[in-house]
């Protein structure tokens, strides 16, 4: 019987054990009057927790602050690695508000985000995302060496903007890993 699920397995009072606190020797009580232990499924990241909510607003900001510092630069789009860094922070945005938007709807209404298409879809989702994010983040931080030490021309371009933009996305992939890992980790334990 899952007794952490009380919807499933309604449990009015605690079952009683043997007097004198021996027990059957099976370990899940401790003996007394102890209730069972619970099993615990929804760890701290995964959607639907607060843990979840807040790797979803951090990787939502940082990624925003990156699109914003890189738009700030007048000369971003020459460079393909900045343009995609800017598409790929923006993907990133807007996946991790939908998602940060269901995880309010989860916390509010005390649902549970636990269901396999659902974790499937975060678990893919997320890793696309973070892929992207990645990759644009490593591409734009070569370039900005690029410019900054190779060339040596960081005082006619925004160097302090690119380098600055690279590291926002680089934080918000940092915050979207452990939501794909957990997400993985839940989808792979099933």
């Amino acid at each position: 019987m899952n007794v952490s699920h009380a919807t499933v397995h309604p449990v009015e009072e605690f079952p009683m054990t043997v007097a004198g606190g021996g027990g059957g020797g099976d370990g899940d009580d401790g003996g007394g009057g102890n209730p069972p232990r619970l099993r615990m499924k929804d760890v701290q990241g995964m959607p639907g927790t607060p843990g979840g909510l807040a790797l979803r607003v951090c990787q939502f900001l940082f990624a925003v602050a990156a699109v914003c510092v890189m738009a700030t630069t007048s000369d971003f789009l020459s460079v393909t690695a900045f343009s995609y860094l800017v598409a790929a922070a923006g993907l990133q945005s807007c996946w991790s508000l939908s998602l940060a938007i269901i995880d309010i709807h989860a916390l509010l209404v005390r649902r549970s985000l636990q269901n396999y298409r659902i974790v499937s879809l975060f678990t893919i989702g997320d890793g696309m995302t973070s892929t992207l994010t990645f990759a644009a983040a490593c591409a734009s931080a070569g370039i900005t060496v690029l410019i900054d030490n190779d060339l040596g021309l960081c005082g006619q371009n925004h160097c302090i903007e690119f380098e600055t933009a690279t590291g926002m996305a680089f934080i918000s992939w940092f915050t979207a890993l452990p939501s794909f890992l957990l997400n993985f980790w839940s989808l792979a334990s099933r």
